[in-house]
């Protein structure tokens, strides 16, 4: 099951970016007393009594407002709107109900998702308990008073919204076991012609039905057998005046469509390169740990020599420094080059993300590299690592128990990461490493 998403919706400068870092529990959004300040959405995964959950921030909604901005923002929020299972609609104790609070509220009620309604900068329910009757009449439900500044409130909130969320029974069917390949990338970059190419060569359609609630298209392709579901974020597309070139909506698409998927392909515009923004939407596949292939369409349209392939790639390597593991693939939609290989490299990474490797031969090669590169020392205290084990897949995830974490340097962690690699291959995923010390006696 996917895991529901809570969107904080609200005028400006009612307190959103406080609440959600509130809920966050570190400072991820931008505080500042001017309405306008978070401009893009911001997204953190959060979890409220064992249940997880993504939360998303949006800038402030100024339903009547013509301003550049304050329209692009209000074009977000209507995105997370759609997109969200619950929304936290917040207002403000101390300015009270305002005509920009009706006019969300009004918006809200067409949604149809629930809602549940939080009125902030409450520091004393004594104080304020009859300024919080006012808000009944945005006919909301209940409102819940909280102070996001003095993390006040926010069990009763989150409660409030967990009660919103799917019930998980252990008698639940059985997950579907298909692989999951989500398309992510800007706007025009040929996610949806990927898919069609896809389907016109393999003639087989089995389905193409909404994606859960996301709005996103699935669409089932039958290659060799096995049936793949392939997550379109282009799908998410229902308003005409939701620009494609306001950039900033392609990460709410990629939160969603990466949350449902096994394998990410990062699709990029091989005429216009790799850019920041590609950045921004891979560094969610790869907080998220998702297998990850960096495809790049209308290579046909590229003058070549014999060393273009390798000058592109090192481009692309250079900007998403961050995730050194994916693979690579050039192809072309519009004429099928490499097309073919499109499923080999998705099942050779999906094969990467649930490797699993047993701990006595992992702690061979783990013994084998710090013989052939001896530990980090410091003041006379070398690093010792005791042993290492496996201990999850989707992605590959280590424990290694060692006498002192300060010892265990990045530069050295990596080098053993690329030992790993090298013995085990894990091509296509990243390795998240955790590194414990032993108490006590056995620390030495």
């Amino acid at each position: 099951m996917s895991k529901p998403i809570v969107a904080i919706v609200g005028r400006p400068n009612t307190g959103k970016s406080s609440l959600f870092n509130a809920i966050a529990g570190e400072p991820i959004s931008i505080v500042k007393d001017i309405p306008g300040v978070t401009r893009d959405r911001i997204y953190a995964d959060c979890t409220w009594l064992n249940r997880d959950f993504t939360l998303i921030d949006t800038g402030g909604i100024e339903p009547e407002s013509r301003d550049k901005l304050l329209v692009s923002m209000r074009e977000q929020a209507e995105i997370a709107i759609e997109t969200a299972d619950v929304i936290i609609f917040l207002t403000d104790v101390r300015t009270g109900v305002t005509d920009a609070d009706d006019r969300v509220a009004d918006m809200l009620r067409r949604a149809k998702k629930p809602v549940v309604l939080a009125v902030n900068k409450v520091d004393s329910f004594t104080k304020f308990q009859n300024d919080i009757y006012e808000f009944y009449n945005l006919a909301c439900g209940d409102p819940i008073p909280v102070s996001a500044a003095s993390r006040l409130g926010i069990g009763d909130l989150l409660e409030a919204v967990e009660a919103y969320f799917p019930q998980v029974e252990e008698s639940e069917a059985e997950e579907d076991e298909r692989p999951k390949v989500a398309l992510i990338g800007k706007p025009n970059v040929g996610k949806s012609s990927i898919i069609n190419r896809l389907l016109g060569e393999n003639r087989v359609i089995v389905s193409d039905i909404a994606g859960t609630t996301r709005d996103a298209i699935d669409t089932v392709v039958v290659h060799d057998g096995q049936e793949y579901v392939f997550i379109d974020t282009a799908g998410i597309r229902r308003k005409s005046k939701i620009h494609e070139d306001i950039e900033r909506y392609s990460i709410i698409r990629t939160v969603t469509a990466v949350e449902r998927a096994d394998v990410v392909l990062l699709v990029i515009d091989a005429s216009e390169g790799v850019t920041e923004q590609d950045a921004k939407i891979a560094g969610v596949a790869h907080e998220k740990g998702k297998g990850i292939l960096v495809v790049v369409n209308k290579w046909d349209l590229v003058e070549k020599t014999d060393k273009t392939m390798k000058e592109f790639t090192d481009k692309i390597k250079n900007t998403l420094s961050f995730m050194s593991y994916a693979e690579f693939l050039f192809v072309s939609a519009e004429t099928g080059q490499r097309m073919n290989k499109l499923f080999e490299m998705i099942d050779m990474i999906r094969s990467s993300q649930t490797l699993r490797i047993r701990t006595g031969v992992l702690n061979e090669i783990i013994t084998e590299a710090t013989v052939l590169k001896q530990p980090p020392s410091d003041k006379g205290h070398r690093l010792k690592i005791f042993y290492a084990s496996q201990v999850a897949v989707k992605p590959p995830t280590f424990v290694f128990f060692v006498n002192s974490k300060e010892l265990m340097h990045f530069s050295y962690q990596r080098y053993l990461e690329n030992r790993i690699r090298e013995a085990f291959g894990f091509r296509g995923t990243m390795l998240r490493f955790f590194i414990r010390e032993r108490q006590g006696k056995d620390k030495e």
